[in-house]
């Protein structure tokens, strides 16, 4: 079996039911790490609907903060997540101003990592860090089913 995750008619994706619960899981975390809805609806009848708008400023958040942070478990526990939403979000024609959050971070940095060793770690250069979300989403997008 498996769920869809839809805007409108059309289907982003098309997951197992088990990729899907973790998914959804996942998007409840994040919700409550950014105080954002995610625009992504409750799983009804296998189907879920997301409401472009919001799920435009969840996605843009989630960037944002995850270009505010440094710590490398963070990062890690994140990075799939951000990529499989960036696969949605690329499908769904959402607006990513990579350029903005390409830059240097807006508002404080949070979730930092320092080290006795070498201090506060310092977020990623803006190039590595973008090219490396989108690959991610990349390879991300070539295993997910519409």
């Amino acid at each position: 079996m498996s769920q869809y995750f839809d805007i409108g008619d059309e289907t982003l994706w098309n997951p197992s039911n088990g990729a899907s619960r973790m998914f959804q899981r996942q998007v409840a975390v994040f919700e409550a790490e950014l105080e954002l809805p995610s625009g992504i609806g409750p799983m009804e009848n296998d189907e879920c609907q997301i409401s472009p708008d919001t799920f435009e400023v969840f996605v843009n958040a989630l960037l944002a903060k995850h270009r505010r942070t440094s710590h490398a478990i963070w990062l890690a526990l994140a990075e799939g997540f951000t990529g499989t939403v960036l696969v949605l979000a690329e499908r769904a024609g959402t607006t990513v101003d990579w350029a903005l959050l390409g830059a240097a971070p807006e508002g404080e940095m949070t979730d930092v990592q320092v080290s006795t060793v070498t201090g506060l770690s310092a977020p990623a250069e803006a190039g590595a860090w973008a090219a490396g979300l989108r690959e991610k989403a990349r390879e991300l997008g070539r295993r997910m089913p519409r």
